[in-house]
């Protein structure tokens, strides 16, 4: 796995890249998220594919200008960063805001072959418990309020220190705070329905079933929206699955992007 930098609008971003296919996989963190975000699942996913995860403009450690970090704003973005490394086409992994974006870039781009959504923001517009404490952990960052957090997010109660000290490094960067509220505000001005009914790409939506962070209840409205949709429910896992569940996540992709059927679990 190598660390590498791109250029995109004038601004360094950093992100992490594994296998050598001629088939690419583009991984997108969520909201407050980097790369690392992805650490358990690229190496299983790396064997047969070429692997990217970016740190998003705004996040980690690529550049944080002073934007509008709305919707359109990031998904301008990650289809500029695309052509920054000359690819004609690559599947999407998106997670919390990340598959929200996905789904904004799927609907108006004919360069995305298959998406993956994992517990899209988009449809929810109130907040809960778990939204609340991570909000707090990334405007006042430090190890207390990431791990409760965190803990929050995961169904088993668990997480490791190197995700603590890693959010609260990357929360404490110049203009890291800044760009975090502008996308809360992009995600709350943002509808994503007009975008699903034009996504026409097979795609994955993935959702644990004990997510406190944006409940399982609110993907009917996804399943509903986009013409071709395979929902893939993981119990004892909660907005994380990539995290809680990395082997059968992982697998459950490769399966899904090589068209062999995902069942439930």
């Amino acid at each position: 796995m190598q660390t590498k930098f791109a250029e995109v609008w004038g601004h360094k971003i950093r992100y992490l890249e594994d296998g050598d296919s001629d088939k690419t996989i583009l991984l997108i963190h969520g909201l407050g998220g980097s790369a690392e975000r992805w650490l358990k699942v690229i190496p299983r996913l790396s064997t047969d594919y070429r692997v990217i995860a970016p740190d998003m403009i705004g996040f980690g450690y690529s550049d944080k200008p002073s934007e509008d970090y709305t919707i359109e704003f990031f998904a301008k973005f990650l289809s500029a960063f695309i052509k920054s490394l000359n690819l004609k086409t690559t599947s999407l992994v998106g997670t919390s805001l990340g598959g929200q974006i996905v789904a904004h870039l799927a609907s108006t781009s004919r360069s995305i072959e298959k998406i993956v959504m994992v517990a899209p923001s988009g449809v929810m517009k109130s907040t809960t418990a778990a939204i609340d404490a991570y909000m707090m952990a990334a405007l006042y960052p430090n190890h207390a309020s990431a791990k409760e957090a965190f803990e929050m997010m995961s169904h088993s109660g668990t997480v490791d220190e190197f995700t603590v000290y890693d959010f609260v490094k990357r929360m404490s960067t110049p203009n890291a705070k800044l760009a975090f509220i502008s996308s809360v505000l992009g995600i709350k001005n943002s509808a994503v329905e007009d975008s699903l009914q034009k996504i026409t790409v097979p795609t994955l939506l993935i959702w644990g079933r004990q997510d406190k962070v944006i409940p399982i209840a609110y993907a009917d409205r996804f399943v509903s929206s986009i013409r071709n949709c395979t929902f893939l429910e993981i119990d004892d896992c909660g907005h994380l699955p990539h995290v809680e569940k990395p082997d059968f996540f992982a697998d459950s992709i490769l399966d899904f992007l090589s068209s062999r059927l995902v069942l439930a679990r």
